[in-house]
């Protein structure tokens, strides 16, 4: 962005003026587009302004499909304050040129067969356990959504973010939009993914791999023969889709729906809508079981069968969909899969209304509307399900008991949720995916939302208690500090589980979360100390946590003795990344990541390595500093202030 782009979005800023929380919101923007959030090349969005930071990506100037959701949300409330439309279909753009992979990115998927989506890999306890044999005696179901989506839309390549790009290629894939494997001279963006050796592989223990897998690094077979065991293997492309994030987007998309339209501009971003709603089509992948079995009571591999219909549909947000095939387009295959585990987290009820209900996002695929309506209810009932005596929402449930379709506990066959098991810690392990408090203002802030729109009563009573519970669990310093939750435990199983706040701390990004779903809580119900709150944390965010980035709270970066963690690879598998880093038995996190030695950031890390102190560091997420964005805008908007 030159000085003259500077200059022109500051003027239009000082016109938009409106009240406090709204020029908080501009102040905000104008920090996120002016100091280091965005790509030079292509203007994506980094995951954080700092290099150096490990937690769910590796480093911070990749970026995930989370990013990009809240940039078109921060667009959205942009343009409601400020009446510029523009930028919210630039953002749109950004998304579907750089991390919406292209036609060329996906070529085999003419070669997919409905009747036979993949074929069954047991998910492994750890990551020792793996490669992971094929397994082709498993029944899978048929996708009922293909066909319906290539009549819809004359096309057999999805229409989904895949969650993970490299931006500055710092890894030398160089999977760049319809390339394979160009290597360390691309300029980026370059698609990567990791995670894929179960529950207990938190990030320290991931073998990142490229999207496009030619072979031209990695092993013998690529990276492939490290996950998957097979008799033989081919080059092949394969992408993963975060669910919440794609839901997220289309949620910002609504709201943009709806203000555009109040000041007569809904003419401006109709195209971009109409996208929105395309992608909340391919989203229904992530409604069904992993292999489309059927729903319920599904404890063996081989006798659980495959769905038919919808009857392989949980209609819950799953954690993932995914999609592949070869590389080679003149003996081609495709494959897609759905996800078995739901966690609350990912639930967007305010998305499934939106496609269901706004005739500006009305997916085109047949039977879209209708199963977006079913799964605004499941979601409503999975609430309900879910929520302990105290308020708090508990983990998810699964209908493939440790990712293959084991015979659970028996304490959990006794209350299922459609024949599903609940799981405290849905797919992942290491960290458990239901101990970070965020997951609750995030989830319950779209709850708030769904309430604000539409006045459901069932959506109240899940709000009345989950409020009842978090503000006794809020302390306020009046001016100076809040804490909140930031770790949670769980005992029981539903209808007879229990929350305990476990530690608690001043995180920026939830508590913006928490003051918005608070927000739009009071300005429905006109509850005045929910209201209060929600602007004591708000106020006291902005005044103590300013940088010349945005806001933030120093962090003690407690978990970077695990730079040195070591990272398993089968025993006589060797490998390498492009810049020459070894994969072999005994690598680390680090040994695989040399370039991170030149960080500037690397001496404080080196230090604690060495027996010195915690590092710390002041770390500016952009979904993080979206969100502080958006929570004042919004409270500003609710309120009139």
């Amino acid at each position: 962005m030159n000085s003259v782009h500077i200059l022109a979005l500051s003027c239009l800023i000082g016109l938009a003026s409106a009240g406090i929380y709204t020029d908080r919101f501009n102040t905000q923007y104008n920090k996120i587009k002016t100091k280091g959030y965005f790509s030079k090349v292509g203007g994506i969005p980094y995951h954080s302004v700092e290099t150096l930071i490990v937690e769910a990506p590796d480093q911070g100037h990749q970026t995930t499909s989370e990013a990009f959701s809240y940039w078109i949300w921060l667009e959205a409330l942009h343009g409601k304050i400020n009446k510029d439309w523009q930028p919210f279909n630039n953002a749109w753009e950004t998304l579907e040129q750089n991390i919406i992979p292209v036609s060329a990115s996906q070529p085999t998927n003419n070669f997919y067969t409905p009747s036979h989506p993949a074929t069954f890999v047991p998910e492994q306890d750890e990551p020792s356990s793996y490669p992971s044999a094929v397994d082709s005696s498993v029944p899978v179901g048929q996708d009922p959504l293909y066909q319906e989506l290539v009549n819809a839309y004359g096309t057999s390549d999805v229409y989904g973010m895949h969650w993970l790009l490299d931006v500055d290629n710092i890894y030398g894939f160089g999977n760049t939009p319809g390339n394979c494997e160009l290597g360390p001279q691309a300029q980026g963006p370059s698609f990567i993914n990791t995670y894929q050796r179960g529950s207990m592989e938190s990030v320290w223990r991931t073998i990142p791999q490229p999207t496009c897998d030619s072979f031209r690094f990695g092993g013998q077979n690529g990276y492939l023969d490290l996950f998957t065991k097979d008799n033989s293997y081919a080059r092949q492309w394969k992408f993963t889709n975060a669910p919440d994030a794609d839901a997220r987007a289309i949620q910002g998309a609504y709201w943009a729906s709806q203000w555009a339209q109040e000041s007569g501009q809904l003419g401006a971003i109709s195209q971009t809508l109409s996208k929105a709603a395309k992608m909340g089509d391919y989203l229904r992948y992530a409604l069904f079981d992993k292999y489309f079995k059927q729903i319920g009571n599904c404890v063996s591999p081989a006798s659980c069968p495959g769905g038919y219909g919808k009857s392989g549909a949980h209609y819950l947000l799953g954690w993932y969909y995914a999609w592949g095939g070869a590389l080679d387009t003149t003996n081609g295959w495709a494959w897609r899969i759905g996800d078995s585990a739901a966690h609350f987290g990912y639930q967007n009820p305010l998305a499934a209304y939106a496609l269901a209900s706004d005739p500006n996002l009305r997916p085109k695929g047949a039977t879209a509307v209708s199963d977006w309506q079913t799964s605004l209810d499941r979601q409503l009932e999975f609430y309900e399900w879910l929520q302990t005596a105290e308020g708090a929402f508990a983990g998810g449930a699964t209908n493939s008991w440790n990712g293959r379709y084991d015979t659970p506990p028996s304490d959990l066959t006794q209350n299922t949720f459609h024949g599903m098991f609940y799981d405290w810690e849905p797919v992942y392990h290491s960290p458990p995916s239901n101990r970070w408090y965020g997951m609750q203002p995030w989830s319950v802030d779209r709850l708030a939302q769904y309430y604000y729109v539409t006045g459901d009563s069932k959506a109240k009573a899940l709000l009345d208690k989950w409020v009842d519970w978090i503000l006794p669990n809020i302390k306020i310093e009046a001016g100076k500090k809040y804490t909140l939750p930031a770790t949670l435990t769980w005992t029981g199983a539903p209808p007879n589980v229990h929350v305990n706040v476990e530690s608690t701390g001043s995180d920026v990004g939830t508590g913006a979360a928490t003051a918005r779903t608070l927000a739009y809580y009071a300005a429905k119900t006109n509850n005045t100390q929910a209201k209060q709150v929600a602007k004591d944390i708000l106020d006291i965010m902005w005044t103590q946590y300013q940088t010349d980035k945005g806001v933030s709270a120093p962090e003690a970066a407690d978990t970077y003795n695990q730079f040195n963690e070591a990272v398993y690879v089968p025993p006589n598998w060797q490998g390498y990344y492009p810049n020459g880093d070894r994969i072999e038995n005994g690598a680390t996190f680090i040994s695989m990541r040399s370039w991170y030695k030149n960080d500037p950031d690397w001496g404080k890390v080196e230090s604690y390595l060495n027996g010195g102190e915690v590092p710390t560091f002041t770390y500016h997420r952009f979904w993080a500093q979206a969100d502080i964005a958006i929570a004042q805008g919004t409270y500003g908007i609710l309120f009139n202030e």
